[in-house]
């Protein structure tokens, strides 16, 4: 996608604080980190989002998280990382290139978790369950 400021910065075409590379992916960090040491990792080609992407990604992605997840908590003495990837405005998502965060966490650090809710029974917890098997086997 010619106008993708991601698919730019894994070009080259734009400045980035490169932390780790791979012919297939790009490890940066993030201009507005949640904590510092915060980074991103984009796959080099474009997809929108995690439904686009090619499943090939899988290992070298999981690789890339691993590398890059224990290099910032070394680096930054955090006690945690979370990953988070973010599908459609309503997920968050503000860029759209498929991309991870991989942000370091420490206790106290005043990010928060989203608001748990819970079934109001056990059998809708198990009808929305069977409706997502099926799916999913189509």
């Amino acid at each position: 996608m010619q106008d993708c400021i991601f698919c730019a910065i894994a070009k080259g075409l734009i400045p980035s604080s490169s932390v780790y590379e791979t012919p297939s992916l790009y490890a940066f960090l993030d201009l507005n980190p949640a904590n510092k040491g915060h980074t991103l990792i984009i796959p080099k080609a474009h997809y929108s989002n995690l439904l686009d992407a090619d499943p090939q990604l899988g290992n070298e992605l999981i690789d890339a998280m691993q590398r890059v997840a224990r290099a910032i908590i070394t680096v930054t003495g955090a006690e945690g990382f979370n990953v988070i990837q973010n599908n459609g405005r309503a997920a968050g998502q503000e860029v759209d290139h498929l991309h991870w965060h991989i942000i370091p966490r420490f206790a106290n650090d005043g990010l928060t978790l989203w608001k748990q809710h819970s079934y109001d029974s056990q059998e809708e917890m198990n009808r929305l369950a069977t409706a997502i098997r099926v799916q999913v086997m189509h």
